[in-house]
């Protein structure tokens, strides 16, 4: 309701009671006539005795009136006089109300009302009430996205007056982005990385609004923009989670494990977002486990006849063997992982896992050992190669695992020969 209508009824509530309050106490107040002509007529009969009194005293000493009937007639008019004189006496104790009375109690009792409000009250809060109602107050999330937009629009300002201050646009593109205003977010961010295109925040904050606008798919320019991120700078938390997302989104589980190790190094413990991030890393792991291809054991490979890309030579044959200081320390318990990677790094695009081996092994990579069939090692003309003895299982290794890699190989190579000669720090 509108504040003006709600003092107005206020006030002419007030104003209804105090004239009921007046509507009962003046009337008995004000009459005046009615008890006054009651005063007169009982004067009057008073009056009326006593000549009745004289005219009987006077009978009797006429003798017209005998002493028994005299006292007789006296004692009834006695009687009668006594009564009258018993209403006058009620008449004293109870006096006439003055009109005057009334009349100022009809003026001072509203006065004295309104003035005690105003002096013991507070007139003021019926205004902040009215208003309360007409305008109720904006809900916390809401007052706190009202902020943000009346930040929004001054430093769209500031980018007006300056258009090449990256800071501002990067700004701009977070703020954007905090709301969920991505359109508006990829906008700015796109300014900020025209202006200085080698900032990873700025790069990895353009590859988020990039996928988010094409279906939150970040294959291609938004994963290329987060691994150049990293390349700058390996602890952007940002770019780990969009590259540990990117993996996933590939079935590189393996991979995405590693980005978001990584990225829980980076985040403090005990908040929730490093434990959902902890959470994810195991779920990565698992999958991993499970998603790899390949043969119990290495020296069981299928034939070339039955794999097309050996027909075309898009292969890698060669063997597998131990440094003399290590032979010792390669139990029938491990895990032998082999892996193959673009020269430019990235998921693997060939993998296999055995168990229970004997060393030199023989091997083959192929199309077939892929783990994603977008992602296979006939794309490529060169891949890095690396083998690693895991004591635990997990492909993503630990620290103390035994590694041998080769870097450079060429698809369709044979006769490559990689060592295990190193300790994973």
């Amino acid at each position: 309701m509108n504040p003006f209508w709600s003092v107005t009824l206020f006030w002419v509530a007030a104003v209804v009671c105090v004239a009921i309050a007046l509507a009962f106490v003046l009337p008995p107040l004000l009459r005046k006539k009615e008890v006054a002509a009651k005063a007169a007529r009982r004067d009057i009969n008073i009056a009326v005795y006593r000549d009745q009194m004289k005219e009987m005293e006077a009978d009797r000493a006429n003798s017209l009136l005998s002493e028994e009937q005299y006292q007789v007639s006296k004692l009834e008019l006695e009687s009668r006089l006594a009564e009258d004189a018993l209403s006058k006496a009620d008449l004293a104790m109870a006096p006439v109300a003055s009109r005057r009375l009334g009349f100022t109690l009809a003026g001072v009792l509203p006065v004295a009302a309104f003035g005690l409000y105003f002096v013991l009250g507070n007139p003021m809060s019926l205004i902040a009430i009215a208003e309360a109602q007409a305008n109720p107050p904006i809900p916390q999330g809401a007052q706190g996205e009202h902020d943000i937009m009346q930040m929004i629009q001054k430093v769209e300002e500031k980018t007006k007056t300056d258009p090449d201050d990256v800071e501002a646009w990067t700004i701009l593109g977070k703020t954007y982005a905090a709301v969920g205003h991505w359109p508006e977010a990829l906008n700015a961010y796109g300014k900020a990385i025209k202006l200085k295109p080698d900032v990873p925040a700025v790069m990895t904050g353009y590859a988020e609004a990039l996928a988010i606008s094409r279906n939150r798919v970040l294959k291609g320019e938004p994963m290329m923009l987060v691994l150049q991120a990293l390349e700058k700078d390996p602890n952007d938390i940002k770019g780990l989670e969009l590259a540990a997302i990117g993996s996933f989104q590939d079935k590189n589980f393996a991979q995405a494990a590693f980005y978001f190790k990584h990225l829980h190094k980076q985040l403090p413990p005990d908040s929730p977002y490093a434990q959902d991030v902890l959470e994810a890393q195991k779920e990565a792991n698992k999958l991993a486990r499970g998603s790899m291809t390949g043969m119990d054991n290495l020296a069981d490979q299928p034939s070339a006849a039955t794999d097309k890309s050996a027909t075309t030579g898009l292969t890698i044959q060669g063997t597998v063997d131990v440094a003399p200081a290590f032979k010792g320390k390669i139990s029938d318990k491990d895990v032998i992982f082999l892996f193959a990677r673009s020269a430019g790094g990235g998921a693997p695009v060939a993998a296999i896992r055995a168990t229970a081996v004997k060393f030199p092994l023989e091997f083959e990579l192929s199309d077939a050992m892929a783990m994603n069939p977008d992602n296979k090692l006939s794309n490529f003309k060169e891949v890095n190669l690396a083998v690693r003895v895991s004591k635990t299982g997990d492909p993503m290794g630990a620290a103390g695992d035994l590694e041998g890699t080769l870097t450079a190989i060429k698809v369709g190579s044979k006769n490559v020969k990689l060592t295990i000669d190193k300790v994973k720090p």
